[in-house]
């Protein structure tokens, strides 16, 4: 902490900052897309632009990890699937009301 001379000055805890908001299912505009660039050749399905708190983002990556009954991560805001998953993540996220997700 610093010290203020401003007899206004308030200290800012990290719980007063506003935690990002997430969109609704239907507003999210998913890309799924399939990657195998420093993978050592193994393929992966990689779904990007999700917006929103990371244990939303954790929540989704864990339901499609089981629906496809893959292995995978998140990594910087990105869902990362074992395999060529896309058709099915578009059909599964589609289900879940991820109208705009579309596959690249």
């Amino acid at each position: 902490m610093v010290y203020s001379t401003n007899p206004d000055f308030s200290v800012m805890n990290d719980d007063d900052k506003e935690e990002s908001r997430s969109l609704e299912n239907r507003e999210q505009a998913l890309r799924v897309s399939a990657d195998k660039r420093n993978r050592k050749g193994k393929i992966v399905t990689l779904i990007s632009g999700f917006s929103g708190p990371g244990h939303e983002l954790d929540a989704l990556a864990r339901l499609l990890k089981l629906k496809c009954g893959v292995g995978g991560s998140t990594k910087d805001g990105e869902i990362i699937l074992q395999g060529d998953f896309r058709d099915k993540v578009i059909e599964i996220l589609h289900r879940e009301g991820y109208s705009k997700s579309k596959r690249i």
